[in-house]
C-alpha cells in the first residue's frame, strides 16, 4: 500500500472506531487494514489509535492527524479528476442515504439518467427511515427530511415538502368527513414514530403564529413511510404526510385531502455533509443533481 491508501485506511478505522468494520466498508483483510495503521503509526513515530480490547479510539495526536489528512483526502480525490477530459468524468464510490419513501417515489426513478452521464461511478444508496450517522457510517451525504438535529454536519436546505392531511374515501364514508378541528374527535389518526415506543405528539395543526398539536386516539402506530401511506390506503384513519408523495394517490381518488386549512407545518428538506474544506466533486456534482430532481416537488423555504 502507498501512503495515501495508509491514511484512508486509519481515516476510516478513526471513522468507524473499528478495525474490523473498517476491513468490511474497504473491502481488505483485518490484518491488512491493521498494517496500514501500524506503517503510519511508524513513519510518523506516534500512537494514533488507542485500542483495548473493547473499543479503537483516536489518541490526542490521532484525532489532530485525522483532521487534517480528511482534508488532504478530499484534496487528493479533487485533484485527480481535475485534469480528466471535460472535466465531468467521475470516477469511485459515492455513499449516500435518503429516506427510503424519498428514495423510491423521486430519486431511483431518476437515477439511471444520472449513472448514464457518469458511468465510472459507484453509487451505495441507503435507504431508510432511521438516522445514520454520516461520519461513522462512511457517508458522503445524507438527504433529511424534517429536522436536521446535528449542527457538527454541514447543510444544504432544498426547499420544504407541503404537509396536508389525508384519509381514503373508504374511511370518510364510515366516519364522515371532518371540517373543523372539533370534528376529529369522532376520528382516528395513524400515528408516525421514528422508533416504536415513542408517543405521537398528535394532529398538527396552525395555532397563532405557529402550529399546536390535538391528542387524537388511533388503532395503529407506524414507524416508517411505506407503512404510514399502506395503512392511509387501507382506511385505517388519517394521515399528516407530504403532499408530493399522495398526489399519485389523489389524482386517482384513491386519497383524499381533508382540512385544507389545517395543514401542517412544512417539512424541511436537507442535505448534510460532513465537514471539510472541499467536497470531492462526485459529492458536490451528485448534490447539485438532488437539487434538480426535487425542485418540482419542494417549495421554498
Amino acid at each position: 500500500m502507498d501512503r495515501f491508501q495508509d491514511l484512508r485506511v486509519f481515516t476510516r478505522v478513526a471513522e468507524l472506531a473499528s478495525f474490523t468494520a473498517a476491513a468490511d466498508q474497504l473491502g481488505l483483510p483485518k490484518a491488512s487494514v491493521s498494517t496500514a495503521v501500524k506503517r503510519l503509526e511508524e513513519s510518523l513515530g506516534v500512537l494514533l489509535l488507542q485500542r483495548t480490547t473493547r473499543r479503537v479510539r483516536p489518541t490526542p495526536e490521532g484525532r489532530a492527524f485525522y483532521e487534517r489528512g480528511k482534508d488532504l483526502l478530499a484534496d487528493l480525490d479533487e485533484m485527480t479528476s481535475m485534469f480528466q477530459v471535460g472535466g465531468e468524468t467521475l470516477t469511485g464510490r459515492l455513499r449516500v442515504d435518503m429516506p427510503s419513501s424519498t428514495a423510491r417515489k423521486f430519486v431511483i426513478p431518476r437515477l439511471p439518467e444520472f449513472l448514464a452521464a457518469h458511468p465510472l461511478l459507484e453509487v451505495e444508496l441507503s435507504a431508510t427511515d432511521r438516522r445514520v450517522d454520516p461520519v461513522r457510517e462512511g457517508f458522503d451525504c445524507v438527504m433529511r427530511v424534517g429536522e436536521t438535529g446535528d449542527v457538527s454536519l454541514f447543510a444544504r436546505g432544498l426547499g420544504a415538502f407541503a404537509i396536508i392531511n389525508a384519509a381514503s374515501p373508504d374511511y370518510l364514508a364510515r366516519h364522515g368527513t371532518p371540517r373543523t378541528l372539533a370534528d376529529l374527535a369522532g376520528h382516528r389518526l395513524i400515528h408516525y414514530v421514528p422508533v416504536l415506543g415513542g408517543r405521537s405528539p398528535g394532529f398538527e395543526y396552525p395555532h397563532g403564529d405557529g402550529f399546536a398539536a390535538l391528542p387524537m386516539g388511533g388503532a395503529l402506530t407506524v414507524n416508517s413511510a411505506e407503512s404510514y401511506d399502506a395503512a392511509c390506503l387501507a382506511g385505517l384513519g388519517i394521515v399528516q404526510a407530504p403532499e408530493a408523495g399522495l398526489r399519485a394517490h389523489l389524482e386517482a381518488g384513491r386519497l383524499v385531502e381533508v382540512l385544507p386549512d389545517l395543514r401542517p407545518e412544512p417539512m424541511p428538506v436537507t442535505l448534510l455533509y460532513p465537514q471539510r474544506r472541499h467536497l470531492p466533486r462526485r459529492t458536490a456534482v451528485f448534490m447539485d443533481w438532488i437539487q434538480g430532481i426535487m425542485a418540482p416537488y419542494l417549495e421554498p423555504r
